[in-house]
């Protein structure tokens, strides 16, 4: 089960993210399984004005391994607009790798479980929609317990 995150918050970002649930659905050897609902947030470690994002989960089967999938995304993200790879900046589109089954994977370019996600309220209640019970590999916790216990 491989698990994506996907983020929005220029232009028609609903859309922007019906189109990267497609642009996905077309990778060679690679098809999405289930799409949470979209959750519409407000921008964090932005500036003051920064449009709210809208975020989904989707979870895909691939046999790309994931680097390469890594570089799918990369190229769905320029494909739909993306300019740079800045957390600092409003995007059009964002994709983000959360899990790649169980593996664990520390990298220069990518690190895998996503090293943020169990902070991160705008990816747990989506990936929650759509995979509860998943085990974070590291933490050893359910999606939904990583999630209730942001609110502890």
């Amino acid at each position: 089960m491989i698990y994506l995150s996907l983020g929005s918050n220029l232009g028609d970002r609903n859309q922007n993210i019906d189109s990267a649930l497609k642009a996905l659905d077309n990778v060679i050897n690679t098809k999405v399984i289930a799409s949470s609902s979209k959750h519409e947030t407000k921008a964090i470690d932005l500036p003051e004005k920064t449009p709210d994002f809208l975020n989904a989960v989707v979870e895909i089967e691939s046999s790309l391994s994931p680097v390469d999938l890594l570089e799918e995304t990369k190229a769905i993200e320029i494909k739909l607009g993306r300019t740079q790879k800045n957390l600092q900046t409003p995007r059009t589109i964002d994709i983000d790798i959360l899990f790649y089954n169980d593996k664990i994977i520390l990298e220069d370019n990518l690190t895998i479980p996503h090293p943020l996600l169990h902070e991160r309220y705008f990816v747990l209640a989506p990936l929650n929609e759509i995979a509860p019970d998943f085990m974070h590999p590291i933490l050893e916790q359910p999606v939904s317990d990583l999630l209730n216990d942001l609110w502890v």
